[in-house]
């Protein structure tokens, strides 16, 4: 081989440039530089796998960086482990940089494995949901009310996150509200963008409260811009809203002590006047005796037979949907108010 010949311009058959191998082993840092570069190429994807990767990355380089200093004595050594331990360094510094930054506080983060990622909702749009309300956490002291009825105005959304609520109107108790629940869904639900109104119920916290809350416009710009959350929006609300009449419907009772459901028509209608018109003796309990001597009630009149409903038959007939609904028109509009069975009797 002649003497201006390099090894790039050597063909590989040859055989090696080197006329003779060292027979002395390198120090024991540059095997230890070689170890830890080895377990970082064996670093995993994810944050974690990087910060596992760029960690001994790091750590095998400063070791060459020893090495060529201490062992070599090679200068473009020394230059590149340097170059390279100090990218590693500055790559370590980005990811938790960037770790720090996406992490979110103790209540939003439970809030989002409670709430949302059971319907697996990506982070980066609960991010840009929790930047709508500041990132703020509101606190209610016991007995501190959220709303007034008749007064406070309907500008916010506000989700529970711990404590309890008590919702009454004109003073009567009408159900609870508990964590991970929304406190004004219903007023919410109520208005259209553009329009306003006050809340028709009170909300008094009963144990110190925390929640956060959305600003009524700034939820409305980020629901008109993101699709996704809108439609995360709407489901939460209209759960809510269901919770919140079921829970209402337990509250509901005739005074004969019956208990009807929600989703019959004219209910409305039916228990206004019946409270109103219901003296003391309807706030007594159902199980409550009657005055010794006093004579029972007289049973209601049997209704009439109707000819689309089969007399020999407890099931109604052809048109029975349509019967239900009639009987329990003309039944709600008595002075004695009954409850319909499937079997065709009234009782009381």
């Amino acid at each position: 081989m002649s003497a201006h010949s390099s090894p790039a311009g050597q063909a590989p058959w040859q055989g090696p440039a080197c006329l003779g191998w060292k027979r002395d082993l390198e120090g024991a840092v540059f095997h230890l530089a070689n170890c830890f570069l080895l377990l970082g190429f064996m670093g995993g994807s994810g944050v974690y796998g990087c910060f596992y990767l760029f960690g001994f990355l790091g750590t095998g380089y400063v070791c060459c960086l020893m090495w060529g200093w201490f062992d070599a004595c090679g200068l473009d050594i020394v230059l590149w482990s340097f170059l390279l331990a100090v990218a590693c360094v500055l790559q370590l510094a980005h990811l938790a940089y960037r770790l720090r930054k996406n992490t979110l506080p103790e209540e939003f983060d439970v809030l989002y494995k409670t709430l949302c990622l059971p319907l697996q909702v990506p982070l980066q749009v609960y991010k840009e949901i929790v930047r709508c309300c500041e990132e703020r956490v509101l606190t209610l002291a016991t007995e501190q009310t959220y709303a007034v009825e008749g007064e406070t105005p309907i500008n916010r959304l506000s989700l529970l996150l711990s404590g309890r609520v008590r919702v009454s109107q004109d003073g009567q108790f009408l159900h609870y509200i508990f964590p991970y629940q929304f406190m004004d869904s219903p007023e919410w639900e109520s208005l259209r963008p553009s329009e306003e109104g006050v809340f028709q119920v009170t909300l008094t916290a009963e144990t110190p409260c925390s929640y956060i809350s959305w600003p009524r416009k700034s939820l409305h710009l980020l629901l008109t811009k993101e699709r996704y959350t809108c439609q995360l929006f709407s489901a939460l609300l209209g759960y809510d809203i269901s919770e919140k009449l079921y829970a209402l419907n337990d509250k509901l009772f005739a005074k004969f002590g019956l208990r009807f459901d929600i989703r019959l028509p004219s209910l409305y209608h039916v228990l206004g006047p019946a409270a109103a018109d219901a003296g003391p003796e309807a706030e007594k309990a159902p199980g409550e005796p009657r005055a010794r001597g006093a004579p029972p009630p007289a049973p209601p009149p049997a209704p009439p037979p109707r000819a689309g409903a089969r007399p020999d038959s407890g099931l109604l007939g052809e048109d029975s949907a349509s019967l239900v609904l009639e009987d329990f028109e003309e039944v709600s509009g008595s002075e004695s108010f009954m409850d319909y069975r499937s079997d065709g009797e009234y009782m009381r």
